[in-house]
């Protein structure tokens, strides 16, 4: 029987006052009957306007009327089709700017929860699944995978299945990129990851650690001596921005970047951390979006007293997902709205003391189509604490443009492709994610492997 409520399901989740005091996951998944409910909210329209919001192009009315049904691996099935990662994107996605920003039930009230959907198929496979996929018959040809963030791993999963013989290659440690080192484990478990990489593995998936493509080994030397017909760059985009205000150098000073690299991917708030982080009683965490927000509660969870997000223009404008921003609130997150950081101050011992910030207003638009901050005179004024983390985006590592002949970059670092095929300057050598877009979302990484991956099938099979 459909369900008509105009609102979803409410998704459980631990208490904010217990949750902003650890690192477990915040959201804690729907149970059978509630998915089986929310599932029957969706009017399996013919057209399927979702789709058409989904970079990966996933069936959803057709896995959403499975869950419907109770035939959780038939959902499974269904969307790992085309999501090498479904436990992944039903976490982080912006589903309601994707899928749901497009569903009919939205238009009178709240849209199906398709990424909660797609969270529990996930969770219910994982959980319940034992066998593995079966690895295809190799078709004898290598392709190189740089990076293992998301459009990596999804460019290496397409290509495995097609039978071809495929080796990732990751600077850090431990593979998973963004995954693992920029998003925090209370939003997406790293055990989660691990699954998702494992899976890859008993497809043929090779995974090669701590290779620094552009240092340990060139994009040439693959082709050249090592036999790779083609590589995928999915390096990411790792190079943080900063403002150049005075006082950016001041111990106490952290990009987002290299502040949850050290939480998320070498624990650095356990107490037996080989490298800990410092423990601040008041963080400003500069920048709006969701790399901010992560910032700004893993340093909450770190046991500051007070976290401030400083963001230069409205709440309305803020880039992070209304998800995100309601968490952080609940959290006790105080956002310094319409104010502008100028300055970082200095204690007396040369660690951060403060922050001096101006008032902003909102005059007209700027070429993003977002309202220009504009300061107001003799509106400075100072915030006392002794973190800044700088959140203000990143851009692409330049080793791999200055260490590979004929590829050709933008200005700010990224390279540029064919947006249909993901080809870039060099025959057989194409890219996609971060390193292309700078900074943006998994599932638009996702989409772009993916998109390379036909492409590189295609080129290979033609060849």
């Amino acid at each position: 029987m459909a369900n008509m409520s105009l609102k979803k399901n409410e998704m459980p989740s631990q208490d904010p006052n217990v949750r902003n005091k650890n690192f477990k996951e915040v959201a804690l998944g729907y149970t059978k009957e509630q998915a089986m409910d929310e599932a029957a909210r969706c009017l399996n329209c013919k057209n399927k306007p979702c789709v058409t919001g989904c970079p990966v192009q996933i069936d959803i009315p057709a896995f959403v009327q499975e869950v419907a049904a109770g035939n959780f691996e038939a959902a499974y099935e269904i969307i790992s089709r085309s999501s090498a990662l479904p436990a992944v994107c039903g976490r982080v996605c912006p589903q309601e700017s994707q899928c749901e920003g497009k569903c009919v039930r939205g238009i009178k009230g709240e849209p199906v929860a398709i990424g909660r959907l797609e969270r529990f198929v996930a969770d219910y496979h994982n959980e319940n699944c034992t066998t593995k996929p079966v690895k295809p018959e190799s078709n004898g040809k290598k392709v190189a995978i740089i990076g293992s963030g998301p459009s990596g791993l999804t460019c290496a999963g397409d290509l495995a299945k097609k039978g071809y013989d495929v080796t990732i290659f990751e600077a850090l440690h431990l593979a998973g990129g963004v995954l693992v080192y920029g998003i925090p484990e209370f939003r997406l478990p790293k055990a989660i990851v691990q699954k998702e990489i494992d899976g890859l593995k008993d497809l043929g998936v090779k995974v090669e650690t701590n290779m620094v493509i552009g240092k340990v080994l060139s994009i040439d030397e693959l082709i050249e001596e090592y036999g790779f017909e083609a590589v995928f760059i999915g390096s990411g985009a790792g190079l943080p921005r900063f403002m150049n205000i005075p006082g950016e150098n001041l111990k106490g000073v952290y990009s987002a970047n290299e502040f949850l690299t050290r939480v998320n991917l070498m624990k650095a708030y356990k107490d037996d951390s080989a490298t800990p982080i410092m423990k601040a009683k008041r963080v400003a965490v500069v920048g709006g979006g969701n790399v901010a927000m992560d910032a700004a509660r893993s340093a909450k969870r770190l046991g500051a007293e007070e976290v401030y997000i400083v963001y230069r223009r409205s709440k309305d404008e803020l880039p992070a997902r209304a998800e995100e921003v309601e968490h952080a609130e609940e959290e006790g997150i105080i956002f310094k709205l319409l104010t502008n950081p100028v300055e970082i101050l200095a204690n007396e011992d040369k660690f951060v003391g403060g922050i001096r910030c101006l008032e902003m207003e909102l005059g007209e638009p700027d070429a993003s189509g977002r309202r220009r901050p504009v300061e107001k005179e003799g509106s400075e004024f100072d915030i006392p604490v002794d973190c800044v983390i700088m959140s203000i985006g990143t851009s692409p590592n330049p080793l791999i443009k200055s260490t590979t002949k004929g590829l050709e970059t933008q200005k700010w670092g990224g390279i540029i492709v064919n947006e249909e095929t993901g080809l870039t300057s060099r025959e057989g050598v194409y890219a996609g994610g971060d390193a292309v877009t700078g900074a943006a979302t998994v599932i638009l990484a996702m989409g772009a492997g993916k998109t390379a991956a036909t492409s590189i099938d295609e080129y290979l099979s033609n060849k």
